[in-house]
């Protein structure tokens, strides 16, 4: 067992308060009031410990979001799923909404390309999605890829948070989202679960989300299998 001496448990507890302080402002105050001397200042450190610890702002920033973040993930990785995982996607998306119009200085930061491709808790989160939209794919009721599925939905979700956090509070559409959502649905989903028969790509999304699990297969016979199915979903 590695040894945790008492310098480190102190940096460690130094750290995860100016997270918390930082946090604080980003939430009650915008980006713009996270400066250096205010986190350092609110927290009781002298300002150099901040660049010590996050090597810049930037650094500070990134540790803020991914706090935050990976904590809202972790509270979606864990709901519950009911038996109609066409309701959990809704779901998500309401979730997904809430916390972006609830958070607008951190749903800023992870809009930003640089800060969102390489973090760990955006990741999570999408991979929360994929997960729900391949319990959709499993009943029969997608029409388009899992892939195709997952970028739509994320793309609208975005968008949509994006669009009502530019207006002020008083004008948001509360229904922008909803109809956003919907018409998304509209173009992945099918009305019903289609016979094998009537629907050729509904047939070949259900059938690729049980290929990873088929146990007379080999791993490259599988591969092989999922690159053929992705040929006829993407036509």
């Amino acid at each position: 067992m590695t040894e945790i001496r008492p310098g480190e448990v102190g940096r460690r507890d130094t750290r995860a308060s100016l997270v918390e302080v930082a946090a604080r402002l980003l939430r009650e105050q915008g980006a713009a009031a996270v400066t250096t001397r205010a986190v350092a200042q609110a927290a009781g450190v002298q300002a150099p410990m901040i660049y010590r610890l996050f090597g810049d702002k930037e650094g500070l920033l990134d540790a803020v979001a991914e706090h935050v973040f990976a904590a809202h993930v972790a509270g979606k990785a864990l709901a519950e799923d009911s038996d109609d995982p066409i309701a959990d996607l809704r779901a998500g998306w309401d979730v997904h909404v809430g916390f972006g119009l609830a958070n607008p200085a951190l749903f800023g930061l992870f809009t930003d390309p640089s800060r969102g491709t390489r973090s760990p808790a955006v990741a999570a989160g999408l991979e929360v999605l994929r997960t729900r939209v391949r319990r959709v794919a499993a009943t029969g009721r997608l029409r388009v890829a899992e892939r195709r599925a997952v970028e739509l939905i994320h793309a609208a979700g975005t968008g949509a948070v994006l669009t009502l956090l530019a207006m002020p509070p008083r004008n948001r559409d509360p229904d922008l989202a909803d109809a956003m959502y919907d018409t998304v649905m509209r173009s992945i989903l099918t009305d019903a679960p289609v016979p094998a028969e009537d629907s050729t790509t509904s047939a070949a999304v259900a059938f690729r989300t049980v290929v990873p699990r088929l146990p007379t297969l080999t791993d490259a016979e599988r591969t092989l299998l999922s690159e053929w199915l992705d040929r006829a979903i993407e036509g």
